[in-house]
């Protein structure tokens, strides 16, 4: 009852919103969560190859919203980004459609088929890029108790209303999600990848329809920049920023100790509203570029630190499910588990695990803490951190031991592609991955949104999504790095090997593990730095 209450706090109109970007993610990881299956059984590419157009694919998808929000937020409003987003959206997944359909009328022409692929891929890239920010900042403005200051403590009740949002919105993500990947993942294997893709296309036509009708519910915010100078004059502010770095290094010690003494005296989240150059009395008042920028740069160095938690985040949908074709997967004598629909098992485990964590986890934390939030946004993302090390730990083993199994059984002579062990031992680094992302995932939109000047929120989200932009970025070209590194002669691509029974993802999944834990350390010193300072 007490979840149910809390819930009740969230009004129609991000309640709608929130169901809307549900069907989004259906329809999104409908396509992504078996696009690497597409590729290897239809499109004919190598494990390897797949992998990285897959990583590099997601990698696009998720920085253009870092491009288009800054448009967003300087010429445009939200709700027009979010109409003429889906446009191309919709048009992506009808390109993407028609060209599954061709493929198995005349699967010969592949050349054609894969110039088709890629603008389809390219405009679902595009549509998205503006949507997703769009309607998230869109949807957290609905809640209207926005005081303008772009700092997670500046106000206790406010703060807990945008904590609630972003975590029921991603819980509306996950189930979203989840149908997209167990239900489609089912579908494109068995009934064939034209039907596959239409339902999603289907999906996300439907939400544009849902939208639309709710705009009597809505609250649009009119006031924006009109005049186009706000993200101009922030970038100024930065090369003049950088510039005074230069010449600071020319000049004597007591100047530098001034500047160092000015900053000091102006937090980044000061309580007072009048505190902050550029709000004054009034949140409608353009913040100062100067203070904007150094708002956006106080949030790299965590930016960049979560890097690797985006690395591992692409996993499942690579290698993971590449690992699972070669299990034993069967339920029965007749159904096969695809293995894209063992990705349900982290959206499942959000699904239940997300109430816990408000009346479980919260509840017994805030005894200790004597904090009411329990945790701070900072804590909940290490958290999160620590947990998906340890799902990293948790497939080494496991891989570890399919590939003993392999070898016991004589599976490396046999060239046999199906070994008998069961998926099912996929399943505990799945879940730790969903209990993570519980954690780091939503402190990660809360963080990014809440830390940014209010003119700018659609950037903040569009910030956090470009952490999975460039994780995926990252992703590829370790792989390719590992590969070129690890090649020999008698193991044509080394850990990567297309035949799963000699590839070593398990030294692949002990390599993340190292790199994620270091740059938790590195978090968890930057954040003692920051203690430090306050």
């Amino acid at each position: 009852m007490a979840e149910v209450q809390r819930f009740m706090r969230i009004n129609k109109p991000c309640i709608l919103l929130i169901v809307i970007s549900g069907m989004e993610r259906f329809a999104f990881k409908g396509v992504a969560s078996n696009l690497v299956t597409y590729l290897t059984d239809v499109m004919k590419m190598s494990n390897s190859s797949a992998a990285k157009t897959v990583n590099s694919w997601v990698g696009f998808t998720s920085m253009l919203p870092l491009l288009v929000a800054t448009l967003a937020d300087t010429y445009w409003d939200k709700y027009s980004t979010i109409l003429a987003s889906s446009v191309l959206y919709v048009a992506g997944l009808l390109a993407l459609t028609s060209t599954a359909l061709r493929w198995s009328w005349n699967p010969m022409n592949k050349i054609s088929s894969a110039t088709s692929l890629s603008w389809s891929l390219f405009m679902i890239s595009l549509g998205q890029g503006g949507y997703n920010p769009s309607l998230q900042a869109f949807g957290a403005e609905q809640l209207g108790d926005d005081n303008g200051l772009p700092c997670t403590n500046n106000n206790d009740q406010s703060s807990s209303n945008k904590s609630l949002f972003f975590q029921w919105w991603y819980f509306g993500v996950c189930c979203g999600s989840l149908l997209g990947v167990s239900i489609m993942s089912y579908i494109q294997d068995t009934l064939g990848w034209g039907l596959g893709f239409a339902i999603p296309t289907i999906a996300m036509v439907t939400s544009i329809a849902m939208f639309l009708c709710g705009n009597r519910f809505y609250t649009r915010d009119q006031e924006r920049n009109i005049d186009g100078k706000s993200f101009e004059e922030i970038i100024q502010a930065v090369k003049a920023a950088v510039s005074k770095m230069i010449n600071r290094l020319k000049k004597p010690n007591n100047d530098y100790n001034v500047v160092e003494l000015e900053l000091q005296e102006k937090a980044l989240c000061s309580q007072d509203p009048d505190a902050i150059e550029g709000f004054g009395g009034n949140s409608d008042e353009s913040i100062h570029p100067v203070r904007a920028a150094k708002m956006v740069l106080h949030l790299l160095p965590v930016w960049v630190m979560l890097l690797m938690f985006a690395v591992i985040f692409q996993q499942p949908a690579t290698f993971f499910t590449k690992q699972g074709m070669t299990m034993r997967r069967n339920i029965g004598s007749n159904f096969r588990i695809p293995p894209a629909a063992l990705q349900s098992a982290i959206t499942v485990s959000i699904i239940i695990l997300m109430p816990l964590y408000d009346t479980c986890f919260i509840p017994l934390v805030s005894f200790f803490t004597r904090n009411e939030k329990g945790i701070n946004v900072m804590q909940r993302i290490g958290i999160g951190m620590f947990l998906s090390v340890i799902a990293m730990v948790v497939a080494a083993l496991t891989e570890r031991k399919r590939l003993q199994i392999c070898k016991e059984m004589g599976f490396l002579e046999t060239k046999s592609e199906s070994v008998p062990f069961s998926i099912f031992w996929l399943l505990p680094q799945y879940i730790l991955l969903g209990i993570s992302d519980i954690f780091t995932v939503v402190g990660m939109q809360e963080f990014f949104y809440s830390e940014v000047p209010v003119r700018m929120r659609t950037t903040g989200i569009a910030l956090y999504t470009s952490v999975f932009g460039v994780g995926s970025f990252l992703s590829a070209l370790l792989i390719s790095l590992i590969e070129y590194f690890t090649s020999s002669r008698g193991r044509e691509n080394g850990w990567f090997s297309d035949d799963m029974n000699e590839a070593r993802l398990d030294k692949y999944y002990w390599f993340l593990a190292l790199s994620s834990a270091i740059s938790l350390l590195s978090f968890v010193i930057y954040c003692r730095f920051l203690e430090s300072r306050t």
